[in-house]
C-alpha cells in the first residue's frame, strides 16, 4: 500500500509500505495492505510504518528506526485510508 504523511511544514513521506499503525483517538489500530477504507481522527503518538518510502530531504531526523519500522511522533491529527493509499494528516 502506499503511504503519505503530510505536515502543515511539507510532505515528509511518500511510497510504497508493508503495514502503519496510528493512535487512534479510540485506540491504536493497524492498516495492512488493501484494508477497508476508513477516516478516523488521530490523537497524540507514535505513527509506525513498515517499509521503505522515500523520507524528505532534511526531515530524516524526525524519524526513529526500530528495527524494520519507523516511527514518527505526532500531536494529533487526521487519517484516510482508500484504494490502497493511506494519507496522514499531521499536526
Amino acid at each position: 500500500m502506499y503511504l503519505e504523511i503530510v505536515t502543515p511544514e511539507a510532505s515528509l513521506v511518500s511510497g510504497e509500505v508493508e503495514s502503519v499503525t496510528v493512535p487512534g483517538v479510540e485506540g491504536e489500530f493497524q492498516m495492512l495492505n488493501n484494508h477497508a477504507p476508513i477516516v478516523s481522527l488521530l490523537s497524540a503518538g507514535k505513527v509506525k510504518f513498515k517499509g521503505n518510502p522515500t523520507i524528505a530531504e532534511g526531515f530524516k531526523s524526525k524519524f526513529k528506526q526500530e528495527g524494520d519500522k519507523w516511527i514518527f511522533e505526532i500531536n494529533g491529527g487526521t487519517l484516510e485510508m482508500s484504494n490502497n493509499k493511506v494519507i496522514v494528516l499531521a499536526d
